[in-house]
């Protein structure tokens, strides 16, 4: 996504460093843990579908780590569903880090990541509720629309599903 493309006043950070990551430094298994916590605060058990640790290693799964300095600012993965098809997981902004861009270049790098990739489309679940309007607006500034269930997912009224050909 090029910035003239972004809401005005909104800027990219230009310092942040994405790593794959392996998931075994506490920090980053921290931020999973509040990410796991926050969806279910938001949503009952069987609305869930955050993964966790083990599920995020999985091998058709690239996790990255997002930091600013020595600071965890955020994670993103992206799950290969098939040759073109992939969904975008537990993206996540770290606290300190909300409203400073970066959950807009988590986003960014995982939509260049699908592309290198060779995915030509993008599906992803987020929550229905209130709490989930920023995360459904970032979405949809970048072009996902609503869409019905994709892959196992079933009908859900805590979730929404959205789609992007890239």
């Amino acid at each position: 996504m090029n910035l003239t493309a972004m809401p005005r006043g909104d800027r990219l950070p230009d310092d942040l460093r994405f790593e794959l990551d392996d998931l075994s430094r506490q920090p980053v298994r921290d931020l999973v843990a509040r990410h796991l916590a926050g969806m279910h605060a938001q949503s009952p058990p069987e609305s869930v579908h955050a993964l966790a640790l083990e599920g995020l290693r999985d091998p058709a799964i690239r996790f990255w780590s997002v930091w600013k300095g020595e600071d965890l600012a955020g994670m993103g993965a992206l799950r290969r569903i098939d040759a073109g098809n992939g969904e975008i997981k537990s993206m996540r902004v770290a606290d300190a880090f909300l409203g400073q861009g970066v959950g807009r270049a988590i986003l960014d790098h995982i939509l260049s990541e699908a592309r290198g990739l060779g995915l030509a489309v993008l599906w992803l679940e987020t929550g229905s509720v209130e709490g989930f309007i920023p995360a459904r607006t970032l979405y949809a500034s970048v072009g996902f629309t609503t869409c019905g269930p994709f892959d196992t997912y079933g009908p859900d009224p805590f979730s929404v599903f959205m789609t992007l050909r890239l």
